[in-house]
């Protein structure tokens, strides 16, 4: 397992954190996800050989955030 954080712009409230949360866990290979309204930022842990940094970032991007 590896661990990446993702900087998160755009969210506004705890609605937004469900959001995210929901777009990273419904990705392959994704086994934690702890997103920070207050750090703009999502922790996600997840199988590098289930899915990838720009997957989970595009991911994030879909859902109507900006990922970094």
């Amino acid at each position: 397992m590896e661990e990446i954080v993702i900087g998160v712009g755009g969210m506004t409230c705890q609605g937004c954190v469900r959001s995210v949360t929901a777009a990273l866990n419904g990705q392959a290979g994704v086994s934690a996800v702890d997103v920070s309204l207050e750090k703009a930022q999502a922790k996600v842990t997840f199988d590098p050989a289930a899915t990838s940094p720009a997957a989970l970032r595009e991911a994030v991007e879909e859902a109507g955030f900006d990922a970094a």
